[in-house]
Parts: C-alpha cells; sequence; structure tokens
C-alpha cells in the first residue's frame, strides 16, 4: 500500500503541494520507540467518563507523540483523581497531569498545557473526542515534507463512540489554505489542530465561545503556511449541530462569531469588505442552523413520531 505523489507549486494557495508519498511504507520500516515531536494539550473539566477514551485514541497513534498534557480545568469532582489514574496507565512521564486552581475555560486550559509543553509541534484534543490512528503520522509527514507549514489541520466527523475510525480514502492530499476569511469556514477544528509551538499566539481567555476560530483567523490571516488533509482523523461524540441544541445558543454562538470577525477587522487582519462579506454569509449560515434546528425539535417532540 502506498500513497500517490502529490505535486504543485507551493505559491499556488489552494492547490495540492506537500507530497504526501509512501507515508506508510517509510513508516514501517522506523524503530517502534520513535515518536512525534509533539506535546497534546487535553483541557480537561469534569470529563471523568470520556477521558480514557480520549487518550486511548492518542496512545494507539501509528506515530505515538513525545508527551500527554492533560489540564484538569477546576473540575472541582473526581476528574483529578481520574486523570492521575489514566496516567499511571501509561509509561512513567509519558502522561503529565496539570491542576488548576479554579474554573478558568477552555482557552485559559489549553493556555496552560502549551506553556508547559517540551515538543516543538503542539496538538489539541478535547476530552470528550478521539483521534484516528493515522493522525500524527500523516500530520508529521506533511510538514516533513513542507517545513514552512506552521499550522496543519484535517476534517473531523460525528459518530459513536463505539463505532471503528472511518478508513483513508486515496489518494491523501495536502492543501494549502487561502489566506482569507471568507473561504475559511470551519477549516480548522480544534482536535484536528497541530501548531508550532513558537507562533506567537494564543486562545483568548476572555472568550468562552469561538476562541478557536479566532486563533486559528489570526494564524491564517497574519501570512503564516497552514495547511490541510483531506481525511478524517478525529471525531466528535455527540449529536449533529443543533440535534439537542437550544436556539439561545445557537444565538450565542453566531454573536461570538460576529465580535471575532470585528476583532480582527480592528486588528488590521481584515479588511472592510471582507468583513461585510464574511458578516452577510455568517449570518446566513445563522439562518440556516436555526431552521434545521426548529425542524429538529419539531421532529423530537412531534406526537406521531415513531419511538
Amino acid at each position: 500500500m502506498s500513497y500517490r505523489t502529490v505535486t504543485g507549486s507551493a505559491k499556488a494557495l489552494g492547490q495540492p503541494v506537500a507530497p504526501i508519498a509512501g507515508a506508510i511504507l517509510k513508516m514501517n520500516g522506523l524503530r517502534q520507540d520513535l515518536r512525534a515531536p509533539v506535546s497534546v494539550v487535553v483541557p480537561c473539566f469534569r470529563c471523568a467518563h470520556t477521558i480514557e477514551q480520549a487518550v486511548n485514541s492518542v496512545a494507539n497513534q501509528k506515530l505515538r507523540p513525545v508527551e500527554v498534557l492533560l489540564v484538569d480545568d477546576g473540575s472541582g469532582d473526581d476528574t483529578l483523581a481520574r486523570l492521575t489514574d489514566v496516567a499511571r496507565r501509561y509509561p512513567a512521564g509519558w502522561i503529565k497531569v496539570l491542576a488548576m486552581s479554579e474554573n478558568r475555560g477552555p482557552s485559559a486550559a489549553r493556555n496552560w498545557g502549551w506553556a508547559h509543553a517540551t515538543q516543538p509541534w503542539v496538538a489539541f484534543l478535547d476530552a470528550d473526542d478521539s483521534w484516528h490512528p493515522h493522525k500524527l503520522r500523516l500530520q508529521m509527514q506533511a510538514v516533513e515534507d513542507d517545513p514552512r507549514i506552521a499550522l496543519i489541520a484535517h476534517d473531523m466527523n460525528v459518530q459513536a463512540r463505539d463505532k471503528y475510525a472511518p478508513a483513508l480514502r486515496y489518494p491523501i492530499q495536502c492543501r494549502l489554505s487561502p489566506q482569507r476569511l471568507s473561504l475559511f469556514r470551519s477549516a480548522f477544528p480544534t482536535a484536528s489542530v497541530v501548531l508550532r509551538r513558537d507562533l506567537p499566539f494564543r486562545f483568548d481567555e476572555n472568550r468562552r465561545r469561538a476562541e478557536d476560530f479566532m486563533l486559528w483567523a489570526q494564524i491564517l490571516l497574519s501570512g503564516y503556511r497552514c495547511a490541510r488533509l483531506n481525511q478524517v482523523l478525529a471525531s466528535w461524540h455527540k449529536p449533529p449541530f443543533g440535534a439537542g441544541g437550544l436556539s439561545g445558543d445557537l444565538t450565542a454562538m453566531y454573536r461570538a462569531a460576529v465580535d471575532v470577525r470585528n476583532t480582527l477587522h480592528k486588528q488590521g487582519l481584515l479588511g472592510r469588505r471582507q468583513l461585510y462579506i464574511a458578516h452577510a454569509v455568517g449570518f446566513v449560515r445563522y439562518l440556516r442552523r436555526s431552521l434545521v434546528t426548529l425542524i429538529r425539535r419539531h421532529i423530537m417532540t412531534s406526537p406521531n413520531r415513531t419511538p
């Protein structure tokens, strides 16, 4: 089994540029103790029932990271004890448990883990998500092929926890992301991102919503080379958007996204024309999601619904 070599101009944004050539064949001949130079940061808040599966998906990587940082975000329950118990099941020092004295939100927890990371690359995984076994292997191969990449992401899906990871789709390609917000639609799901530890940005700890969108946009619009693999290499284990949520949550997310775009404009990263276009697209998307949520709620509460 081998990967097709993908070639292209490094200047042709949006086109295949990083060859993922024979990645599996290369890795098959490597030492079993080889590790990816990656620190994995997992913010944890009252996640005792899901953290074991999340960590297991990291441990099952074909190219395992050097370290995992589990950050307890002031859970106040048995989460911290659970994190410590999970850490004991793996080689000493591979999992580091960090405890924050109070709950400060996922942005602060991710930043705290980022600050303690020792590797040149940092990856993020939420405690209720999981990774595909080939995730880090393919991402590290891509950044080896194109060392100028500062951030690399991939697709994610929604599936039940007891389902197998989706199969890889061939050919495997890595594409550069255009440096404009209008095409930034959900391009970088948080659990898909691996980025350089030395980037001069961090999550905005004053934001409880759209904080990840803010960070990825700052990196992309500041001119850093961002890329995306055309594979589903991580999974959310939750219902589809709006299946159980309230319209108030949708409205809060929409307002948070509007504030992010306005902030990017004030920072000089988003022009006025781009701002208006992004606002228009965001509003249409908000209306569509609201409609989908209303339809789903109507179906769920319909007296004629089949149990």
